[in-house]
């Protein structure tokens, strides 16, 4: 968990956001998106589009590296602080599992 910053020279998506914070809560948010997070074993799934996406991750000490999922190289991320508290406005989204067809 924290506020994991990455460089935007990384991979295709220059205009992205620059700012992943990462919440005990499971919840992500990153821009105006806010996602629902997992660990799945060595791996951090995210609940886009109503389904869990997986990324291998890596981390160390202040690094984190996640690959594959929807990403075509891996990106690396740094660890620049702890998470910020999620607005009670902004709900966690739902379990993809969990929610009703």
């Amino acid at each position: 968990m924290g506020t994991w910053k990455f460089d935007l020279k990384q991979g295709p998506k220059k205009d992205a956001p620059r700012l992943v914070i990462v919440r005990p809560d499971s919840s992500a948010s990153y821009g105006r998106e806010t996602v629902r997070w997992r660990m799945v074993g060595d791996s951090l799934a995210l609940a886009l589009g109503g389904e869990w996406i997986n990324y291998k991750l890596k981390l160390k000490r202040k690094s984190m590296v996640l690959s594959g999922g929807d990403l075509t190289e891996p990106v690396t991320f740094e660890l620049v602080g702890p998470p910020t508290p999620r607005p009670d406005s902004v709900p966690v989204p739902p379990d993809p599992e969990q929610a009703p067809s």
